[in-house]
C-alpha cells in the first residue's frame, strides 16, 4: 500500500469535511437552508453542483465496464443522450424555480401535489422516486468500496470501503446541508475534469500513445470500434432507446430536481443549460476511451470485474501515488451524487411524509432536526443495499433506477405546461409506466413485446397514453359537472 497515496486520499476528505464545517458556519438553522440553500445558488456553483451531481460513479467505473465490454459505441450513447438533455434540464429547471420561488416549494413532490390538488398524487410520487432513488445510492456505496480496495491494494475490504465513504459523506452533509453539498461540488467537479484528463493521458502514453492504443484496438478488438459495439449491442433501437432515457430520466433525479430550487434565478439555469453538454461531451470521453482500452491488458474480465478497469488500467501505468489522486476524482463523483440523494430523499420524507402526516405544525427549525436524523437513516439503508449488490453498476441503474423514474417525465410535463391535465390523468400515467415496467423487469411481458428498444421506450408511450386519454376523459367529466352544478345554481 503506497502512503503517498493514501495520505493524498485522506487530504481530500479533509478537504470536504472543512468545506462542510465552512457551510455550517454561513447556515441558517431552517429546513430551507438546509434542504436549498435558502435558493441562493449562482450561475457558476450550481452549474458545477449539477454536473457533480449527475456525474456519479456510475461515471467513473460504469461507464469504463461497460466500454469494457461493448467498445467506443458507447460514448455517442452516453455523451450525445446526456447532451441533449440539457434543454430538458431548462424547460423544467425555469419553470420549477418559478414555482418553487412563488410557492415556497421544497420537494419535487410539493410541486406535483399542489398543482392538482391531491395527496394521493403527491404520495405516488414519492414512493416512485425514493423507491428508485435508492439503488443509485448504493451504487455510490458500491464505487466507493471499489476505489478504496484498489487504493489499498486490497488490504481494505470493498465493504471496509463502502463503510467508510457512507460516513465520510454523512458527516458533511449532515453538518451543512444543501450548502455544503453545493459548495464541496465545486471542488469534486473540478477534480473530476482535471483527474479524468489526467487518466486518459497516463494510460494512453503506457499504451504507446493515444493514435498507437486505438490502432491496437482496431487491430485485437475490431468489434469494439464499431457502432454495434461489442456482441452487435448498440443496434438502432438500443441508440434511440438511451437516447428517449438520458432525456427523460435525469431530470427527474430527485436530486437534480430539487437543485432547480435551489437556483438563485433564471440565469444560473440558463448558464447550467449551456455549459452542461460540452462538459458532457469532454468528460464522458475519458473513461469510455480507458474501458475498452483496457481490454489489450486485461482481456477476459467477466461479471463485476469492468467495474474495476478503470482503476486497474491507471495502477498498471502510472506511479503508484497517482492512483491515490485518480481515486479521488472518483470519489469526488460518487459522493457528490450520494450526498445530493440523501439531503432530497430525507427532504421529502420530511416535508411530504413527516410533517405532512405527522406532524402539521412542525416548525422550520423542527423539520431541520428530523431531516439530519433521516440522512442517518437513508444512508444506512443505501449502505445496506450496497453490501447485497450482486450486479454491475451498469445493470443496476439501467435496470432499476433509470428507466422507473422516466416513467414521472410525462406527469411533471403535463403539470407545468398541459392545462387540461388531471390528478386522475397523471396517476394512471404513473400506474400504468410502473406496472409495465414491473411485467418487463420480471418478464411476465415477452421482451418481443419491445421491437429491440429498451423497456423504456414502451414504459413510457403507455405512461404517456395513459396520462393524455385519462386526462381528457376525467376534464370533460369534470367540465360536464361544473356546468350542471352551476344550472343548478341559476335556477
Amino acid at each position: 500500500m503506497n502512503l503517498l497515496s493514501v495520505g493524498l486520499f485522506a487530504l481530500y476528505l479533509s478537504s470536504l469535511l472543512a468545506i462542510g464545517a465552512y457551510a455550517w458556519r454561513r447556515s441558517k438553522r431552517t429546513s430551507e437552508d438546509y434542504f436549498v440553500a435558502s435558493r441562493s445558488i449562482g450561475p457558476v456553483v450550481l452549474f458545477l453542483s449539477l454536473a457533480a451531481t449527475n456525474f456519479s460513479a456510475f461515471t467513473f467505473f460504469g461507464f469504463a465496464g461497460a466500454a469494457y465490454k461493448f467498445g467506443l459505441a458507447y460514448y455517442g450513447i452516453m455523451a450525445f443522450g446526456t447532451g441533449f438533455m440539457a434543454l430538458s434540464f431548462y424547460f423544467i429547471g425555469k419553470k420549477v424555480w418559478q414555482l418553487g420561488k412563488k410557492h415556497g416549494y421544497i420537494t419535487p413532490p410539493e410541486l406535483i401535489g399542489d398543482r392538482f390538488k391531491s395527496d394521493t398524487l403527491r404520495t405516488l410520487f414519492l414512493v416512485v422516486m425514493i423507491v428508485f432513488t435508492l439503488p443509485y445510492l448504493a451504487t455510490q456505496a458500491i464505487g466507493g468500496g471499489i476505489a478504496i480496495n484498489q487504493l489499498t491494494e486490497g488490504e481494505v475490504s470493498y465493504e471496509l470501503g463502502a463503510v467508510v465513504v457512507t460516513v465520510v459523506i454523512l458527516l458533511y452533509v449532515t453538518i451543512g446541508g444543501m450548502r455544503a453539498d453545493a459548495y464541496t461540488d465545486v471542488l469534486q467537479g473540478a477534480l473530476m475534469i482535471v483527474t479524468m484528463l489526467a487518466a486518459v493521458g497516463i494510460v494512453s502514453s503506457g499504451l504507446g500513445g493515444f493514435t498507437n492504443a486505438n490502432e491496437r484496438l482496431a487491430t485485437e478488438w475490431p468489434d469494439l470500434i464499431s457502432r454495434p459495439g461489442g456482441g452487435n449491442f448498440f443496434t438502432p433501437q438500443i441508440w434511440i432507446s438511451y437516447m428517449v432515457l438520458w432525456i427523460m430520466c435525469d431530470p427527474m433525479f430527485p436530486h437534480l430536481f430539487q437543485r432547480f430550487y435551489a437556483a438563485r434565478d433564471e440565469k444560473s439555469i440558463r448558464f447550467s443549460m449551456v455549459m452542461y453538454a460540452p462538459i458532457t461531451a469532454i468528460l464522458f470521453l475519458c473513461p469510455v476511451l480507458i474501458g475498452a482500452w483496457g481490454r489489450l491488458e486485461f482481456p477476459g474480465l467477466i461479471g463485476k470485474e469492468p467495474d474495476n478497469i478503470l482503476p486497474m488500467m491507471v495502477d498498471t501505468f502510472a506511479p503508484a501515488w497517482v492512483l491515490g489522486i485518480m481515486l479521488s476524482g472518483a470519489f469526488a463523483a460518487l459522493m457528490s451524487t450520494a450526498d445530493s440523494q440523501l439531503l432530497v430523499m430525507s427532504s421529502m420524507l420530511t416535508r411530504d411524509v413527516y410533517k405532512k402526516w405527522l406532524k402539521k405544525d412542525a416548525s422550520q427549525k423542527h423539520e431541520f432536526v428530523v431531516g439530519k436524523l433521516l440522512v442517518v437513516v437513508l444512508a444506512l439503508l443505501g449502505l445496506g443495499l450496497a453490501l447485497t449488490s450482486v450486479e454491475t453498476l451498469f445493470e443496476t441503474l439501467t435496470k432499476t433506477t433509470f428507466t422507473g423514474l422516466a416513467v414521472l417525465f410525462p406527469t411533471v410535463i403535463a403539470a407545468l405546461y398541459w392545462k387540461r391535465a388531471t390528478k386522475w390523468g397523471c396517476m394512471a400515467s404513473i400506474a400504468a409506466g410502473e406496472l409495465t415496467y414491473a411485467g418487463f423487469y420480471y418478464e411476465i411481458l415477452g421482451g418481443n413485446l419491445t421491437y429491440g428498444f429498451l423497456p423504456v421506450v414502451p414504459v413510457v408511450l403507455v405512461a404517456t397514453a395513459a396520462l393524455v386519454l385519462v386526462s381528457l376523459v376525467t376534464s370533460r367529466t369534470t367540465a360536464v359537472k361544473r356546468v350542471a352544478s352551476d344550472d343548478v345554481s341559476a335556477s
